[in-house]
């Protein structure tokens, strides 16, 4: 997927389109995470982001190579994004990449998030990335069933390692062998 968009068909009449994320993209993007921050324990984050801070993350992605962004749009309408980034700074780590995905909260249970992660996994095959890493904050069901659905097996927990709201919280990872 390079410049071309991706259109899938859900229970809306309109079609959703998956494209790569530009940075008019951001104040929708930081919309969804900030909601996410405020009303979940998906992420550790506790304090809202602004656009001019994600500018910084926005900025390590391209439209080819390893890093990349991909929104879900209806209309004008960001539905939720998808990315891929480097997992550590280490060189040793230059095939490995830690996925993420992050959705509106009315575009749950509809089919966006597979066909985000799908069309970000066909942009990834031609590109020299082995192994695709995604940390989970648990319970979060729905996000372990989606990455289970999408070839991705459980390697462990880090238990209680991070702290939200005064509480403890856990993740599990999973991968996902690109290249075999």
């Amino acid at each position: 997927m390079n410049q071309e968009t991706r259109i899938f068909s859900s229970a809306d009449p309109q079609p959703v389109e998956i494209r790569p994320g530009t940075e008019g993209d951001l104040p929708a993007i930081v919309a969804i995470l900030n909601y996410t921050i405020a009303n979940s324990d998906a992420t550790f984050s506790s304090e809202p982001v602004t656009v001019a801070e994600r500018r910084v993350w926005f900025e390590r992605f391209s439209q080819t190579g390893p890093y990349r962004l991909l929104v879900a749009c209806r209309g004008t309408q960001i539905l939720g994004y998808a990315a891929s980034q480097p997992y550590r700074e280490n060189r040793a780590f230059r095939e490995t990449v830690e996925v993420s995905i992050a959705l509106d909260v009315s575009s749950r249970g509809q089919g966006v998030g597979t066909a985000l992660y799908r069309a970000l996994f066909t942009c990834l095959a031609s590109e020299p990335v082995h192994v695709a890493l995604a940390g989970i904050v648990l319970p979060n069901d729905a996000s372990v069933g989606l990455h289970r659905k999408l070839g991705f097996t459980e390697v462990g927990a880090f238990h209680e390692y991070g702290i939200k709201n005064g509480r403890y919280l856990s993740s599990l990872w999973m991968e996902r062998l690109l290249h075999r």
